[in-house]
């Protein structure tokens, strides 16, 4: 077992450049918790928020929610791994971009040999953000239609796929034909490119006025407004990030006056608060990706030193699909 791990801090907030690379000791798990050696970490937009202190950490901290790798230790009262065991997860608290961790066990899941390292580092944060927001938020159906945001990015390729799968009409935003391209072949059912069109007037026109069922917005502040513009009478706005910066207060008349609206600010890790929630849902995505399903597709990877760059370019939104760290 290695003694130390190569591990990303940061000891401010700021930009990209606050990150630090150090060796840093692993230990022991205690009662609940396991011991990982990473083969891959994932990137996600959390760990921008993390990073700039929209969601404040006590500092110094690491970053990152998701990784994959082997378990080398168990500590007492863990029953559902074991050592050498293949394994994933997203989950509290940061500290993913690492080499190895210590952790709490729980939100750890036995990842299934069909599925790499590299898959399960970078499908766990976005798949099971995608199996919430598909069948734990509100009730969809074959033959309802969904707006979907950023539907180009990690969460929103896995979306395209997955609405396939269900028989859910989706329509998709993203900033360049190319990406509307790659969602479409992804299992889009419409793409809007929104810096050539107004995507209220899209999305109007392609439901026949009628509006959709319910709005998947992970970008925030700049999509909004717009967003509750595109949902039906009693539809349902999920906001469930903020790309583009935080949603200002809303005023809870407006969505009487636009048709009794309905709105929810969830969390995936509201979600897998839960142990058997947690394991139901990563089998949920698990058999998606075992089935065909869903492919993950694996935009870019970086080594661990290069993680400032990657967060430059995840900002810049120069990604598609999902983003790796390599170790």
């Amino acid at each position: 077992m290695t003694e130390t791990a190569r591990t990303v801090i940061i000891r401010d907030t700021g930009g990209p450049d606050v990150f630090q690379i150090e060796d840093r000791p692993v230990g022991e798990p205690g009662r609940g918790e396991v011991r990982i050696a990473h083969k891959a970490c994932g990137l996600n937009y959390i760990d921008v928020y993390h990073r700039s202190g929209v969601y404040p950490l006590d500092l110094p901290h690491g970053i990152g929610m998701e990784a994959a790798g082997v378990i080398e230790a168990v500590g007492e009262g863990v029953t559902h791994l074991k050592v050498g065991d293949r394994a994933a997860y997203a989950s509290n608290p940061p500290g993913a971009y690492c080499a190895a961790r210590v952790m709490p066990a729980a939100q750890v899941c036995p990842l299934p040999d069909a599925i790499s390292f590299e898959e399960g580092a970078a499908m766990m944060l976005q798949g099971m953000t995608v199996e919430y927001l598909f069948h734990r938020t509100v009730p969809l159906k074959a033959g309802d239609t969904v707006l979907m945001h950023a539907a180009a990015g990690g969460v929103g390729l896995i979306a395209c796929q997955w609405a396939k799968s269900e028989g859910i009409t989706l329509i998709g935003t993203a900033g360049s034909d190319a990406k509307c391209q790659l969602a479409l072949d992804h299992g889009a059912t419409h793409m809007i490119n929104y810096a050539d069109e107004d995507f209220v007037g899209r999305v109007r026109e392609l439901t026949n006025g009628r509006g959709v069922d319910v709005v998947m917005d992970a970008v925030g502040k700049d999509t909004f407004e717009g967003s509750l513009d595109c949902l039906r009478p009693v539809g349902m706005m999920i906001s469930f990030g903020n790309a583009s910066g935080v949603v200002p207060p809303v005023d809870l008349g407006m969505l009487g006056k636009k048709g009794s609206l309905q709105i929810t600010r969830p969390t995936l890790f509201s979600h897998i608060a839960d142990h058997e929630v947690c394991q139901e849902m990563a089998q949920h995505l698990f058999d998606k990706v075992a089935s065909g399903a869903v492919k993950i597709n694996i935009g870019q990877t970086y080594p661990l030193e290069k993680v400032a760059q990657a967060h430059r370019d995840l900002e810049a939104r120069k990604t598609t699909g999902s983003t790796i760290l390599t170790l």
